[in-house]
């Protein structure tokens, strides 16, 4: 190996790990699982692999956007706020422009995977990008910001049902995103108990701020609650099997597990319950599906 390929590996190496850090690479755990969820759900037969392959691309593409946008709106906030001030952008390590056209990219990608499914999927993109765009603006006037979270990357299960051909008219999708959204939700209240203080302090509209840390950890139970019943719901409406119905019981247990281990006076275990738990719900809930459907 020459001594300019040497050089070059580590920044090449550095720049995938700044750009997977500010789009959150390992957060696709959370929401792409629910996009092949609704994928298997609305199909007759196992979708095809191309199929599956346009769905990732567009799901990826819209999520790669959506977070840079993230970062990029709230740069200024996050370089005030202690937790964050070493992200990519407010860090310098990424500038403004680069985020913008990489955001744009990452839509133009979500368009031309849109194109090969079916095509409701490009009619309804433009409520999609628009959406996924105004979604990071909402907590400067609404503490109702972690719904609107979570309706976007509900979504996701919702342009999984619709690639797979499926329509709109069954209850059985918006029963899904429901599932999805207050789940979502529901663990971005708690993520969201770290950044009280700066919140308040820069005017910023949240659950936690708004209710304070206690109060706030309750609303996220009774959204968890809807989850759980959200997920009864599909279940019963797909007329779904004893995979499912095993994998509905330990997801149950883990978000129940997920509550206990945060509370108003110890916040130390948020990580564990926002990344380890719902990682696993999410694809543990994708395998019973997919069980349910093969078997």
């Amino acid at each position: 190996m020459s001594n300019a390929t040497k050089a070059a590996s580590p920044s090449t190496k550095g720049l995938f790990r700044e750009w997977s850090e500010m789009i959150k690479l390992e957060h696709t755990v959370f929401a792409l699982p629910f996009a092949l969820s609704g994928l298997i759900l609305a199909s007759p037969n196992m979708p095809s692999a191309a199929t599956v392959f346009w769905t990732v691309l567009a799901f990826a593409g819209a999520r790669a956007a959506a977070m840079t946008l993230n970062r990029l709106i709230d740069a200024k906030i996050d370089a005030r706020n202690p937790r964050t001030s070493e992200r990519s952008i407010p860090a310098g390590r990424i500038s403004a422009n680069q985020a913008a056209l990489f955001s744009i990219a990452s839509f133009a990608i979500m368009l031309l995977a849109a194109t090969k499914l079916p095509s409701l999927c490009i009619r309804l993109l433009p409520i999609a990008v628009i959406w996924l765009s105004f979604y990071s603006f909402t907590k400067r006037f609404t503490w109702l910001c972690h719904i609107v979270l979570g309706i976007a990357i509900g979504g996701a299960a919702l342009g999984g049902w619709i690639a797979a051909g499926g329509t709109l008219e069954n209850p059985a999708p918006w029963i899904l995103m429901l599932a999805v959204a207050t789940w979502v939700g529901s663990f971005d209240i708690i993520y969201a108990c770290q950044d009280v203080e700066i919140d308040r302090s820069e005017k910023l509209h949240s659950i936690p701020a708004r209710f304070g840390i206690a109060q706030a950890l309750l609303i996220s139970s009774a959204l968890h609650v809807v989850t759980v019943l959200s997920l009864i719901g599909v279940g019963l409406l797909c007329q779904l099997g004893a995979f499912y119905w095993t994998g509905f019981g330990i997801v149950v247990c883990m978000l129940v597990y997920e509550h206990s281990i945060v509370k108003p006076n110890d916040l130390s275990r948020i990580n564990a319950a926002f990344f380890n738990v719902n990682g696993v719900v999410s694809i543990l809930m994708f395998l019973a599906i997919l069980l349910d459907k093969l078997f």
